[in-house]
């Protein structure tokens, strides 16, 4: 039990918690403290000074974020002692402290992208003097070239070292640093390379004066200018919780929302920087191939020709649903698929082998927060740095604690973290299994372990049988107990554990999404109905009628003969699974563009002129619908715990694991879906990763 100590803050008596910053227990009581180096999910600096409060008997004012609770001694006679957080000594001191920090600082606020939401502006208005006694000229810091995302302006930092504390301890990079001292001290990048962290755009959010800003939002707008809604991302799996900005019909920024059991307060480069993707290459108006020519059409002209193509044999007529739909496209889409007789549907682009009868068989049970309690880790077939980089910071904060170990079979990769390579193969799952030597040895004893599999385990012709081997392993492992649950399925894809919880799978004795491409390439299957799939082998639809539904003018749409515009996923409203199994709501902050159209709405027109129409006329009803066929939709922001225990002895195909290495599906970090590949900031992100590699290989 936590030990609690007596403290009298502005003549009030408490008793806090020892281990609380001085910081912490005063704002627990409604004061106010401002600071600037001082950040809760960093370690603490000290060195800014601007948080200084009054201990009454003590010589000086004290830093309240470097002095905890059980530091301080009573007074001499038993009492507790005294902290004044708003007495004269303290307003002159933090006069004084912001007097110091302005008089370096460019007063260039007309023009910095900071002005309006500037750490720095707001406290000199409540903290600071009416002027400044110094007159000597000021210092200049040469900026520094941090790579296409983080634009400087060094002469306005006030060495807080957020930034640095931030790569180092969460990024897990060296990447910046603070050289020289006194006067002289700069941060800077070592060797002046760019930036290639994964996270690096959250030195924006950090920095609390107009040092570190963003390259692609600069001078676009004024924060007081802006529409703002929250919302879900879908970069990836994990369901980062994001505040979209927009005017005028257009998205100019993206910014995390802090969700402790999800992003905590951070989101991932492409999160952040992928809106400019957004405006380019838009799918805003129907076509139609005709003599192998997309040509503009109406959109009575093209859902005539897609009703056409959906009325035959419904045996050759199979539909994949992408990376980025929403949960209502996907229920109305499979309603039409039952309503119809298709069965040849999937949601499951790369084919890869995700058990479907047991909903805690494809989740990431540990749970995206709960992951840092687990004592012992293997990764198999997985990058989380690259496929879901917030829980990569997950898992490095219980590497962190130093009780965790760490190990990995499959292909070697900077993770952030150190970890035991025991194995690149199939095969070397059913070998760890077997092992009593090193870290299977700390695996088995770990009171709590997990299992992380991903997407290059179980994609692929052997996932199956490797699916098999994970399942055996964690059995034998006892990953699953009483009160813990280390089975996790790292998923990359936002759409993917919606898709199998409604059960967007193939019909018994239907075909998946391989034996549709196979079926497509021999002309068994006619029409293939894409709802936003880009990453299928489309070279093998050359042969067959393709009807595309998306937002962008990629893969889908080339081959595609009729293509219906959808909205992106800040232009429409929808429900998002993560990766753990929380249903998350995402909110439109712009209209479709041009005659583009919510997905859902696009097919139940097309229901319509099918003859079938669906039993939904808004979203509204549609949720109603989602809610009735699959409850687990109704617990937005939940995960929901299973009161059954997973049994693992049903998973996969029986058979030896193959040699193949394990490797993750994602090649380019940045390039991995429609909007990141039309976006201009995300090619050039590629474009440096991929010529510093060159640089390396030379």
């Amino acid at each position: 039990m936590t030990d609690l100590c007596k403290i009298n803050i502005d003549g009030t008596e408490y008793e806090m918690p020892g281990e609380l910053t001085l910081m912490q227990a005063c704002e627990e009581t409604g004061a106010e403290i401002p600071r600037f180096c001082y950040h809760e999910r960093l370690s603490v600096a000290g060195n800014c000074r601007m948080c200084l409060v009054e201990w009454v008997g003590a010589p000086k004012p004290q830093a309240s974020c470097a002095l905890q609770v059980k530091d301080l001694r009573p007074n001499r006679d038993g009492t507790p002692a005294n902290i004044r957080t708003n007495s004269e000594t303290v307003r002159k001191a933090r006069e004084g402290v912001m007097e110091f920090l302005l008089i370096n600082h460019p007063l260039d606020c007309p023009i910095c992208d900071q002005g309006g939401e500037c750490d720095l502006q707001d406290q000199a208005m409540v903290y600071g003097r009416s002027g400044s006694r110094f007159e000597e000229n000021k210092r200049a810091v040469d900026d520094k070239h941090m790579g296409p995302l983080v634009k400087t302006i060094m002469t306005r930092c006030i060495q807080c070292t957020r930034c640095v504390r931030f790569v180092t301890e969460v990024a897990g990079v060296q990447e910046i640093g603070l050289a020289s001292r006194g006067e002289d001290a700069e941060i800077t990048t070592y060797l002046e390379q760019s930036l290639t962290s994964e996270l690096s755009g959250n030195v924006i959010d950090l920095c609390p004066v107009g040092a570190l800003t963003s390259r692609p939002y600069a001078f676009n707008a004024r924060p007081w200018e802006l529409d703002s809604v929250q919302s879900i991302d879908v970069m990836d799996a994990v369901g980062s919780n994001i505040r979209v900005d927009s005017r005028t019909g257009r998205v100019l920024r993206i910014l995390p929302i802090i969700n402790d059991d999800v992003n905590e307060e951070w989101i991932s480069d492409k999160t952040r920087f992928v809106w400019d993707g957004l405006g380019r290459q838009r799918l805003d108006r129907p076509y139609i191939r005709k003599n192998g020519k997309l040509s503009a059409a109406s959109w009575d002209e093209a859902l005539g020709v897609a009703a056409g193509k959906l009325s035959g044999d419904t045996g050759h007529i199979g539909v994949l649903a992408g990376d980025l739909c929403d949960a209502e496209s996907m229920k109305a889409l499979k309603d039409l698929c039952d309503v119809m007789g298709i069965g040849n549907k999937d949601c499951r682009q790369d084919a890869a082998a995700l058990p479907a009868h047991s909903r805690g068989a494809y989740l990431f049970n540990s749970t995206v927060a709960g992951i840092e309690n687990a004592d012992a880790i293997l990764l198999i077939g997985a990058n989380p740095r690259i496929e879901a980089p917030l829980v990569n910071t997950r898992i490095r904060k219980a590497w962190l604690s130093g009780t965790t170990r760490i190990g990995l079979i499959g292909e070697a990769a900077d993770l952030t973290y150190e970890y035991d390579h025991v194995g690149v193969t199939a095969q070397d799952i059913a070998d760890f299994t077997n092992s009593t030597k090193g870290f299977a040895r700390e695996f088995q004893s770990a009171r709590r372990s997990a299992v992380i599999i991903g997407m290059g385990a179980l994609a692929g012709s052997g996932g199956a049988r490797t699916l098999k081997a994970c399942a055996d392993l964690a059995d034998g492992f006892g990953v699953i107990t009483d009160g813990w649950n280390g089975w996790n399925i790292l998923h990359n894809a936002a759409a993917r554990v919606g898709g199998l919880d409604m059960g967007f799978i193939p019909n018994d004795g239907s075909r998946s999404t391989s034996e549709i491409l196979d079926s497509a390439q021999s002309g068994d299957i006619k029409t293939v109905y894409l709802l936003g799939a880009d990453e299928v082998n489309t070279s093998k639809l050359r042969d067959a009628f393709v009807i595309y539904q998306g937002s962008h003018g990629d893969v889908g749409a080339h081959v595609a003969d009729v293509i219906l515009p959808g909205a992106a996923y800040t232009e429409k409203d929808g429900l998002y699974v993560n990766l753990e199994g929380r249903v998350q709501m995402g909110v439109a902050a712009v209209a479709p563009k041009g005659e583009a159209r919510v997905d859902w709405a696009i097919i139940r027109a097309l229901s319509a002129r099918l003859g079938k129409a669906l039993p939904y006329d808004n979203i509204e009803e549609l949720r109603e619908k989602l809610f009735v066929d699959h409850p687990v939709f109704a617990s937005i922001d939940h995960v929901a715990a299973s009161d059954e225990r997973l049994d693992l002895s049903g998973l996969g195909d029986v058979g030896e694991p193959g040699e193949e290495i394990l490797k993750s599906p994602i090649t380019d970090f940045y390039l991995t879906n429609p909007i990141a590949r039309a976006s201009a900031t995300m090619a050039e992100c590629s474009d440096l990763i991929h010529a510093e590699i060159r640089e390396a290989a030379q």
